[in-house]
């Protein structure tokens, strides 16, 4: 969860799609369903925020163990709750909450290790040398506590600035950039089998913010130290998704990592009315569909599940109304719309071709990832064969009058239904046997024959 102060940075703007509104006004795929099970059939989770005292709330209680396959502890795991005092620990809280997601069949994400807020002032006040021994302790011990009850870890969380420079905290000016890294491999010798996640806030969509974090791990990847994913936390405005959000989950992707949304709501300026609701329902639909477009993205958690278990309005007075249910446990037409987008989301048309066999040296799958009236979304995953690929070209022909409007990952050219995309700066090296993405939006008649792609290596 994010600092009080800070949660106000400007989001992206993005103009209402086409898209999101043709899902919106589609049914849910079953209303009976649950979201864990829809997201679960497209082999993603879905998972909400539990404080040890939302346990007390039965109806609340119920209401996550219907909807989620995922807890995440609201505060039970942070600094201040675990190590109040210096080599003191205390985890009966946090306990509280792991034992009542697996009574539920609930898995556990952990939250949060290393955080410049809800750390006591004991640790903040250390010499460097000290404090670093405290920060490998604090990840060793507590980590050690729930090994094998938690499935993955935000090792560190928010420590960048949003002009994509790392945060001046406490953390940083002692200990200088190395203190993330340092807390990573601390965290991958505490437990080997858990996911090791960075975690933030405004890096939903492409900026400078979200640049920082890319930069760093990619950085990590090239130096070996042990990352396993990118939590973007999404605590965003109504109407405000940012259009670059799925090319920013699919260009980490490309890192080799995998992302998780993982602190999402969607607030309005309250009262709420239809209108408003119906925006939100969109929103929603949005954030849904960029995560099942991306393979990698893994997961969606909202930071609470209904309006009444909102930290919202105590930060952002006269907002809230941000969850998928209301104050009365009741589901909302973002409720809704979520149930659609995982009911109908993913691939819709599939076809894969290999092209021209060694020394071309890659392949294409071209697929296409969602369709509307008069337009389509597309992806194509081009992968290296036995050698690796230091840069590629993939091109096709469109048969049924289709062009393309806008497009991430790739340089896309087109001449008629001719098309060419060369890969971008960050993914054109693709290692043996490995793969990356691009993808594009579109438009298209009735028809929306899938075109067999052919790739080249540089």
């Amino acid at each position: 969860m994010i600092s009080t102060s800070s949660r106000i940075g400007a989001a992206v703007a993005a103009a209402v799609s086409v898209v999101a509104l043709t899902v919106v006004l589609a049914p849910p795929a079953s209303a009976a369903t649950p979201l864990r099970d829809l997201a679960a059939a497209k082999g993603r989770y879905f998972g909400n925020a539990m404080t040890a005292g939302d346990f007390n709330d039965a109806g609340y209680r119920s209401l996550s163990a219907r909807e989620a396959g995922v807890v995440t502890p609201g505060n039970e795991m942070k600094w201040d709750a675990t190590e109040p005092n210096r080599g003191t620990f205390a985890f009966a809280r946090g306990d509280q909450v792991v034992a009542g997601a697996v009574a539920a069949g609930q898995k556990v994400r952990g939250h949060t290790l290393v955080w410049h807020n809800q750390t006591p002032t004991w640790a903040s006040n250390l010499s460097a040398t000290e404090l670093r021994s405290a920060m490998v302790n604090h990840i060793t011990t507590v980590m050690g506590h729930y090994k094998g009850k938690v499935f993955a870890w935000d090792v560190v969380n928010e420590a960048f600035a949003e002009n994509g420079t790392r945060r001046q905290s406490f953390w940083q000016q002692k200990l200088g950039d190395g203190f993330i890294a340092d807390a990573f491999r601390a965290a991958r010798a505490a437990d080997p089998t858990a996911k090791l996640y960075y975690n933030d806030y405004n890096t939903d969509g492409v900026g400078a913010k979200s640049d920082g974090v890319y930069n760093m791990v990619k950085a990590f990847k090239q130096q070996g130290v042990p990352i396993d994913g990118v939590g973007l936390q999404a605590h965003l405005v109504v109407g405000q998704v940012p259009s670059t959000m799925q090319q920013n989950i699919q260009r980490l992707a490309d890192l080799g990592v995998d992302v998780a949304v993982t602190e999402l709501d969607i607030r309005m300026k309250t009262p709420s009315d239809s209108s408003k609701l119906a925006q939100q329902a969109q929103d929603y639909t949005k954030v849904v569909n960029a995560c099942l477009a991306v393979t990698r993205c893994v997961g969606i958690t909202t930071w609470g599940l209904s309006d009444n278990h909102s930290w919202i309005p105590g930060v952002f007075p006269g907002e809230g109304a941000a969850l998928p249910f209301d104050n009365n446990l009741q589901p909302k037409p973002a409720y809704n719309a979520m149930s659609a987008a995982f009911g109908t989301g993913g691939p819709t048309t599939t076809t894969t071709t290999t092209t021209d066999p060694q020394p071309t040296g890659c392949t294409a799958a071209y697929r296409v990832t969602g369709q509307w009236q008069g337009g389509f979304q597309a992806e194509v995953e081009v992968s290296a064969g036995s050698t690796p690929v230091t840069g590629w070209t993939v091109t096709w022909s469109f048969v049924n009058g289709q062009s393309v409007s806008s497009s991430w990952n790739a340089v896309v050219t087109t001449s008629g239904g001719a098309v060419s995309a060369r890969n971008a700066d960050h993914n054109g090296s693709i290692a043996a046997g490995s793969s990356t993405t691009f993808g594009f939006v579109g438009t298209s008649g009735s028809t929306n024959s899938a075109p067999s792609p052919t790739c080249r290596a540089a």
